[in-house]
């Protein structure tokens, strides 16, 4: 699919326009940049598959907007039950879908499609439409109804994107283990002080990633120093508050529920600040990307580490601890934060106030299962 693709949807009527071609570039790049990369990323896979799933389907190209019958057709195909299509093989998708659609690559994993995946390709061929300016079948009732229908029968279990989550004790021998690899040896070797600079910058990464409100990865790998703010504070202790306590401020720009006019903030204290120092100060980092890649030689280099680096960088600390990673990924940083902050007693509206959630009962979904698996009826016979 042409990377274009996209952009060219809204766009399209501008091209017989008096605009000229630069004109459309801007309009083009305003237009993608208005779209956080991760999302940008999702829609165009999205507008691929469906692409994919009509010309294998019924041979013909994406329609705009797609009739009822299509709409409906989709999720008959990608939200069906395993046990039915083993008494009824024509249940769900055809046969010849099906092989048309892992011919292409774009089918991998067997069984029904997870609901959550289903709901977003159709929110993004929704937006597609609107995008060209048209209205699609799928704010009609009946496709409404089908749809929730079909969400609610799907035997599809929702997994968390991390099965532990790393709270505030995990965080402490995390940062405990990490700090006394930043103290040098007695002998200068540069795969050691590679060792070194790494435990620098992955003390600061996760210490600011939990600090911050449990920052996701995209904002970690994408963090650059101008999104600190009163940058020049960092070395002016008048940044720390009465009680001694060096506090800062970051600016999220976009993220996944923000955009970037929203002007976000959200603020560190205490050790993360000091750990954010550190590694800049050993980084010798002025400008650009915060969290950079460095090499088996201790080359720091200007770009920035990416968000499955964070992944790994988790789970390696972890394994150096003694604990096993497999149940771990990043998110598990985001559900510690909020898990170890409401056992404090901490108000929802406070720690939404630092996560930056927009609903409550998401906010509450990370500590009800932690909080369940610790209560007493729970552990009647431990």
């Amino acid at each position: 699919m042409n990377s274009n693709t996209i952009a060219a949807l809204d766009l399209a009527e501008l091209e017989d326009s008096h605009l000229t071609e630069d004109d459309v570039a801007t309009l083009r790049h305003l237009m993608e940049s208005g779209i956080g990369p991760n999302s940008l990323r999702a829609l165009r896979g999205d507008l691929a598959y469906l692409e994919a799933w009509m010309l294998v389907c019924d041979g013909v190209q994406l329609s705009w907007p797609p009739t009822e019958e299509q709409v409906l057709k989709f999720v008959a195909h990608h939200l069906w039950d395993p046990e039915e299509h083993a008494r009824n093989p024509k249940h769900g998708m055809p046969k010849d879908v099906e092989q048309g659609l892992r011919a292409g690559g774009f089918l991998k994993a067997n069984g029904p499609h997870a609901p959550s995946t289903v709901e977003r390709r159709l929110a993004s061929w929704s937006s597609l439409c609107r995008y060209r300016g048209v209205e699609g079948p799928f704010g009609q009732p009946s496709v409404r109804r089908t749809i929730r229908s079909a969400m609610r029968a799907s035997t599809r279990v929702k997994t968390r994107k991390s099965q532990r989550v790393v709270d505030e004790t995990l965080m402490e021998r995390l940062l405990e283990h990490l700090s006394e690899k930043c103290v040098r040896g007695q002998f200068y070797e540069a795969e050691y002080e590679a060792d070194r600079l790494r435990a620098f910058r992955d003390r600061a990464l996760l210490a600011v990633m939990f600090g911050a409100g449990g920052r996701r990865r995209s904002e970690m790998s994408n963090l650059v120093i101008s999104q600190i703010k009163a940058m020049e504070r960092l070395e002016d202790e008048s940044s720390e508050w009465p009680d001694g306590i060096p506090s800062l401020g970051l600016r999220l720009g976009r993220t996944k529920t923000t955009d970037v006019g929203d002007d976000e903030l959200v603020f560190l204290a205490g050790r993360p600040v000091k750990y954010l120092k550190a590694w800049l100060r050993v980084g010798s980092i002025t400008e650009g990307g915060v969290f950079r890649r460095i090499s088996r030689y201790g080359k720091i280099f200007d770009t920035p580490i990416n968000g499955g680096s964070i992944n790994t960088v988790l789970k390696k600390r972890l394994a150096e601890i003694g604990e096993d990673p497999a149940g771990f990924s990043a998110h598990g940083v985001r559900a510690g934060y909020v898990t170890t902050a409401l056992k404090a007693g901490i108000p929802a509206a406070e720690v939404m106030a630092q996560t930056k959630h927009k609903s409550v009962s998401v906010l509450l979904g990370y500590y009800k299962d932690e909080e369940q698996r610790q209560s007493r009826a729970a552990r009647l016979l431990s």
